[in-house]
């Protein structure tokens, strides 16, 4: 049963919302533009704001679906459900019906954790919306998201809804997230990183 919902964490962080979102609207194949990745702001760049408001919607529900049935469906604990999160995570970073280039990890990684811990979900979206509110740069406010995640989910241990694998698997996304925008952070020490509605 355990390898059966890890099989469905996957298949739902693989599904190509990015890549597919391309293909309907303008028939290209985003992987070959900006970034390169199927995530939802390489989708704003080059496609546009309605279909990177889907795509993000669409990547989001698939992180927070796989949790929803583990836990409430399969009764599966804390444990395994952090198992089923990271596979969905791989899924999304590492499709296999796109040669394994897929995004970044953030939409898909803020759903996991609104799924385990919708507090701490939503507290991460804050420090997103207000990097983004103050420096309209994507990459920077993904990044300072994903590095306060360990942060908020330690300071949440006072809450009885908080286990030990939940604080790991935010150790373990906020690495995933960095090191997805590597080239991002090398971007931004140089000064030329993007922002919101420049190309």
């Amino acid at each position: 049963m355990e390898f059966l919902i890890l099989f469905l964490g996957y298949f739902f962080g693989s599904f190509p919302s990015g890549y597919l979102a391309g293909k309907i609207v303008k028939g290209i194949d985003i992987r070959s533009l900006g970034s390169g990745s199927t995530g939802a702001t390489n989708v704003l760049r080059h496609i546009g704001k309605r279909a990177a408001i889907t795509v993000f919607l669409i990547d989001v529900l698939k992180g927070v679906l796989p949790i929803l049935l583990a836990r409430n469906f399969f009764e599966l604990d804390d444990s395994w459900q952090v198992v089923v999160g990271l596979s969905t995570l791989i899924g999304h970073i590492w499709p296999v019906w796109l040669n394994w280039r897929g995004g970044k990890a953030v939409a898909t990684g803020l759903g996991i954790f609104l799924g385990l811990s919708w507090q701490v979900g939503l507290a991460t979206l804050g420090i997103f919306i207000l990097m983004i509110t103050l420096f309209r740069i994507v990459s920077l406010a993904s990044i300072s998201a994903s590095l306060a995640l360990p942060l908020i989910m330690f300071l949440s241990f006072n809450n009885s809804s908080i286990s030990p694998p939940f604080l790991v698997v935010s150790i373990l996304a906020m690495i995933l997230v960095v090191w997805r925008h590597r080239e991002n952070i090398i971007r931004l020490i140089k000064g030329k990183e993007p922002r919101i509605g420049q190309k």
